[in-house]
């Protein structure tokens, strides 16, 4: 009996040791930054920045013509890459990402380049590929099970921001190297700090769904539990993007708003918007298919793309988030998975990764200095994410193996970091040879995220051979 009360009186400080370590996690990364920020400050960055946009204007009749031609382009190439990659075991989309760097200008040169992703067809596929990317982040949204998530709240969350602080202090302080040689005098130090710590934060969320997916971790907790974490992550990622951007523009009080309009937001989702959703599946529960039911759906997709815009967050997270609220096991989403999917994926993201193919110039990394200098991005970015996550996911109760896995999902970057570095390079903090080097580390750590997984596997094998089953990669059922 004692023993027993014992336990109950160290279950009930758990939660306020947890509350206060977070706290303290939060306060001693704001000093830290702070800390970097009073000495940078006193940095001075180049006088020129290179223009950082590839900002071209339609012109003439063909336009549309040569939007198909880039489009049908980039499939095949990708389409071919990746089939290629999956042979070593990596996911197709490192292939698509290839394809649009192969077909741009840092390998095939400008000209020739140009015969197939022309200038002139880059604001046509910007639009296309934010639209691929909010339908594929409505489709990962309906993946997630969020009864699964709830189970573990606490630890997604503070793994989640330590996966951030970890890696966002480290970009800071790889800043103080960086700002004089690849900044510009016109970004403030802050500013170009507060970008490189978002930038090593962000989580690829939708290539984490597809890497969770090839190894058939959607629905593990673990899987749901990484899902959960980027989710979360990336949200406060971007909110601190939207307070870099407001710090650059001098806008600080544009960066408060998202700060607090996110917030309201995702209340007002989960309290008022599932309910309705789930009336609306009620009342058209016997005809899921009907056109007018799933026209509400589009409509209301619509709404959340455009509340998230407006506030900052990025549409995509508006798109994730009601996809989210749609129970996964409904047969509303059993019907909208398959008839969006394969147009997504296959038609529309790869506008996305042709127009970050056309901004990489590798070619500008020419110098060893520059190779080093992206070489140790790539460290920084790994240690950070993967570090920061593996002690917080430690922390919280998980086994050194699951946070090992946690550690490199979280380390999967992709997708949302281009998005990420699209925004940085059009608002000139950073600059095109620092873009070409993010880019770089992006594709990097989602390279080693396979490898390492079926490291990570393999041990799972061989511990379910002794009896001993770890619940990673098991399966579990809808």
């Amino acid at each position: 009996m004692a023993m027993t009360s014992d336990a109950k009186k160290s279950d009930s400080r758990r939660p306020f040791g947890v509350v206060a370590g977070y706290g303290l996690m939060i306060l001693c990364a704001t000093a830290a930054f702070l800390l970097i920020r009073s000495y940078g400050e006193t940095l001075v960055a180049p006088s020129a920045l290179q223009a950082g946009s590839v900002a071209g204007t339609a012109v003439g009749t063909d336009v549309f013509l040569r939007v198909l031609v880039a489009l049908a382009a980039i499939i095949i190439t990708g389409q071919v890459l990746a089939k290629l990659f999956a042979h070593i075991s990596q996911p197709p989309v490192i292939g698509e990402v290839l394809a649009g760097i192969l077909l741009g200008p840092s390998l095939l040169g400008p000209q020739l380049s140009g015969l197939v992703l022309p200038l002139s067809v880059a604001p046509f596929l910007g639009v296309i590929a934010q639209l691929g990317v909010v339908l594929y982040m409505f489709i990962v949204g309906i993946e997630l099970n969020s009864a699964l998530l709830a189970q573990r709240a606490n630890a997604t969350v503070i793994t989640s921001h330590a996966s951030i602080l970890a890696p966002f202090l480290l970009g800071a302080v790889l800043s103080l190297p960086l700002y004089p040689r690849l900044a510009s005098s016109n970004v403030t130090f802050t500013s170009f700090a507060l970008f490189m710590g978002v930038a090593m934060s962000i989580t690829a969320f939708p290539v984490l769904a597809r890497i969770l997916s090839d190894y058939h971790m959607t629905r593990t907790r673990l899987g749901v539990m990484a899902l959960g974490c980027a989710a979360v992550g990336d949200v406060t990622a971007w909110c601190l993007l939207a307070v870099s951007i407001g710090v650059a523009e001098a806008k600080i009080t544009q960066g408060l708003f998202v700060v607090v309009g996110a917030l309201v937001f995702i209340a007002f989702m989960l309290l008022l918007g599932r309910p309705i959703l789930i009336w609306l599946m009620r009342r058209w529960e016997g005809e899921p298919q009907s056109q007018t039911f799933l026209a509400l759906i589009f409509v209301a997709l619509l709404l959340a793309t455009i509340s998230a815009e407006s506030i900052g967050i990025h549409a995509i997270f508006g798109a994730f988030l009601l996809g989210a609220i749609i129970p996964h096991e409904s047969a509303a989403a059993r019907i909208i998975r398959p008839r969006l999917e394969s147009v997504v994926t296959i038609l529309l993201l790869p506008a996305f990764f042709a127009l970050t193919g056309m901004r990489t110039r590798i070619d500008l990394l020419s110098e060893p200095v520059n190779w080093l200098i992206c070489g140790l991005i790539v460290l920084v970015a790994t240690l950070g994410k993967f570090g920061g996550t593996f002690v917080a996911a430690r922390l919280t109760g998980s086994s050194s193996h699951d946070s090992a896995v946690l550690g490199t999902l979280m380390n999967t970057r992709g997708l949302m970091e281009l998005i990420v570095l699209n925004v940085g390079l059009d608002l000139r903090i950073i600059s095109p040879t620092l873009f070409a080097m993010m880019v770089l580390m992006a594709l990097a750590t989602t390279i080693l995220t396979s490898p390492v997984l079926r490291l990570l596997k393999a041990q799972t094998t061989f511990s379910e051979e002794d009896g001993s089953v770890a619940e990673s990669f098991v399966r579990l059922p809808r």
